[in-house]
């Protein structure tokens, strides 16, 4: 599929792939170690009457990385100011993970663009906490500063390293302990997975990012401006996403959002159960369509 690429008034490129449709547009937006890459098979396998975009965020796949950030507000105002520019003035949003928190602040920051939002397998309201930990993997205290991510020797360093060196074996043995712990891509399209992770160059904005989020009232309070209907979307195995987060966000968001459980997935639905994760997301998006 043909990468698309706009100018930014920032100076950022911002690239994004797009499968043309019937319904209101659905933006794709990845999480960490990812890029629009990684939604490939929803951009295939997905009921061809819904219109896809997926971007590629600042600092990963082929979107350009020029200016560092410190929190996903700039991630937010790259896709508003994307879509303003491609014309497009409402979305579904999918945001996946790290996406999820994305996701989050444009429907905080700009309610009137997003029409519906799906958190899958996504950060909580409350951020995702960055622990520093010692040789013998025990905590030691939670990243202050983006120095102290920097200097993180159990994943900033090591995944840099990897990124840096395009250690495939290293990066894959990470997500066959973590993420791919149901179901794996095949041979060739994990290859691919693999290349694209390598060039993401924004891993301590990332990490320092979530480990500030928060949108709930002890946090910033900006939750009170996310107008649209949400679906929470927990895997039932998932080990990067723990219960207690998915509960956070149950709860700050109380009767605005409805939850599923998506049975057998882990922290990739994409590749546990895609027809699963279809379904669940397709009917969602459905029942909040233009009429």
């Amino acid at each position: 599929m043909e990468m698309k690429k706009v100018q930014l008034g920032n100076g950022e490129t911002i690239a994004y792939r797009e499968r043309t449709g019937k319904t209101d547009p659905v933006l794709l937006i990845h999480g960490n170690m990812t890029s629009s890459k990684h939604w490939d098979l929803v951009l295939e396998e997905m009921d061809p009457k819904y219109h896809l975009l997926a971007v590629d965020l600042r600092g990963f796949g082929e979107s350009s990385y020029h200016v560092p950030f410190d929190s996903l507000d700039e991630l937010a105002e790259d896709i508003k100011e994307t879509l303003d520019i491609i014309g497009v003035p409402s979305v579904h949003v999918v945001g996946w993970s790290t996406g999820g928190g994305v996701a989050m602040k444009l429907a905080a920051l700009y309610p009137e663009t997003v029409r519906s939002m799906t958190l899958l397998c996504s950060l909580s309201t409350r951020g995702y906490p960055h622990v520093l930990l010692n040789e013998d993997w025990k905590p030691i205290k939670r990243s202050a500063t983006k120095e102290d991510v920097e200097q993180d020797i159990w994943r900033t360093l090591p995944i840099t390293k990897a990124y840096r060196e395009k250690d495939g074996e290293f990066l894959k043995g990470i997500w066959n302990q973590l993420i791919y712990t149901v179901n794996r891509p095949d041979a060739v399209r994990y290859e691919e997975y693999v290349e694209d992770m390598c060039t993401q160059r924004n891993l301590v904005d990332i990490y320092h990012a979530n480990n500030h989020f928060n949108i709930s009232e002890e946090g910033t309070g900006e939750i009170r401006k996310i107008k649209a209907p949400i679906l929470i979307l927990q895997g039932e195995r998932d080990m990067v996403v723990s219960n207690d987060m998915i509960q956070e966000i149950r709860e700050d968001f109380g009767d605005q959002a409805s939850y599923h459980l998506l049975k057998g997935c882990g922290h990739s639905p994409l590749i546990d159960d895609l027809p699963q994760l279809l379904d669940v997301m397709g009917r969602f998006i459905d029942q909040h369509r233009k009429k």
